[in-house]
């Protein structure tokens, strides 16, 4: 039996439970929900609370905010348009979004907006996939460079976290950011984010439908994702946990939203693919465990195996990957909207596989090489690309508890 096919330790997954309850009982992570499995054993962990103020018991049907693991079921999304001969990776965005021909580029990130050069070529479907579209997360402080004050009186909620989401629907939200210039040349660098946000644009245009309608039917229905959305209906409140943000100077938990008076607590002006749907720990697992069978769902093949091996692997140039931190190691690679395993010649680190992080708290990754899945749905946000000690602490366990 290769090492991929064996199970899992009880003595690993015990100590895992008590590194996951320490973070817990400190009242650094209010609640969390917990799942790792390899092989056919799937272990799951439900600790804590819906909130620091609310003692009312998670249950493993808790709802949570996912942040950027929306951005994988985004990729999946428009590869399933792919695969019915609706969008094709090499086509040029503006075949749908019009508004974003004849794109301009900016000499340098530090020329003003009328600074600039024609783009040389179109974006591409896959450039948005691959976050090379030309456009995306500066790591600077915020109005360091003009694009970033721009960006910021247009209220695009781009170039940072996608909170408070925007009042104005996507033809407005696309209306604007075609107002702005590219930071760089199509398919150059990478640069996080705004890839994900121009898709779900991408696949209302090519749908003729809103993203929440066409994920549910081509996605979340099949495969049986009842409580994955843009916002979180009155008679699923009481499983919907609240978010917290860490005070950078005191590390003390503040409130960042509410369930019953929150963003989430109706449907939003626009659906965003870059980080705002919601999901449960067995949602999220039916979306993994599509992606690991090859994108079979219950005999139903949802989307094709070459789908998911595009989405599962590395796109980058050495280059890009060099350019990429702290967001990637510099060994790891992206795929389609998420982490993918890079070119390594040593033993790869911990954890290795492709998936990825969501900043409210949010965790998943699939390691073929070692037949290890992890995800974790926490209500402690991150302020760092630094993984926090609980993912740590969750990884470490989570290897820690391989049968070998």
């Amino acid at each position: 039996m290769t090492a991929a096919g064996r199970g899992l330790d009880p003595g690993g997954l015990a100590r895992l439970h008590d590194r996951l309850r320490a973070h817990v009982d400190s009242g650094r992570v209010p609640g969390l929900t917990a799942l790792v499995a390899r092989g056919d054993e799937v272990h799951v962990e439900v600790l804590g609370t819906k909130g620091s103020d609310d003692p009312k018991l998670l249950e493993r049907d808790a709802i949570f905010r996912i942040a950027s693991l929306s951005k994988p079921i985004g990729a999946a999304a428009a590869m399933a348009l792919v695969d019915d001969g609706v969008l094709s990776v090499s086509d040029p965005v503006e075949k749908f979004v019009p508004e974003l021909a004849h794109r301009r580029v900016l000499r340098s990130l530090e020329s003003p907006l009328d600074d600039t050069v024609p783009a040389e070529r179109p974006i591409t479907v896959e450039d948005l996939l691959t976050f090379r579209l030309g456009f995306g997360l500066i790591m600077a402080a915020p109005g360091t460079y003009p694009i970033q004050s721009a960006e910021a009186e247009l209220g695009l909620m781009t170039l940072g976290p996608p909170w408070p989401p925007p009042s104005f629907g996507a033809d407005e939200w696309v209306a604007r950011f075609a107002t702005l210039p590219l930071m760089e040349q199509p398919g150059t660098e990478w640069r996080y984010n705004t890839g994900a946000h121009v898709l779900g644009v991408v696949i209302e245009r090519a749908t003729g439908q809103s993203l929440e309608v066409f994920l549910q039917r081509r996605l979340f229905e099949p495969l049986g994702m009842r409580d994955t959305s843009f916002s979180v209906p009155a008679d699923k409140q009481d499983r919907f946990t609240t978010a917290y943000f860490p005070n950078p100077e005191t590390d003390a938990l503040e409130v960042l939203d509410e369930p019953r008076t929150g963003w989430w607590s109706s449907p939003p002006a626009m659906g965003n693919l870059a980080g705002m749907l919601v999901s449960t720990l067995d949602d999220f697992w039916a979306f993994v465990s599509m992606l690991l069978a090859g994108g079979k769902h219950d005999g139903e093949q949802l989307l094709s195996p070459g789908a998911v091996t595009d989405m599962t692997s590395d796109h980058l140039t050495a280059a890009q990957r060099a350019g990429s931190t702290p967001f990637l190691s510099g060994l790891e690679g992206w795929g389609y909207c998420m982490v993918a395993p890079g070119p390594i010649d040593t033993e790869p680190p911990v954890p290795w596989g492709f998936g990825w992080n969501g900043g409210t708290g949010t965790v998943w990754s699939s390691d073929r090489v070692r037949g290890l899945t992890g995800i974790l749905l926490t209500q402690r946000a991150m302020n760092s690309p630094e993984p926090p000690s609980h993912f740590v602490d969750f990884w470490e366990g989570a290897y820690g508890a391989i049968d070998v």
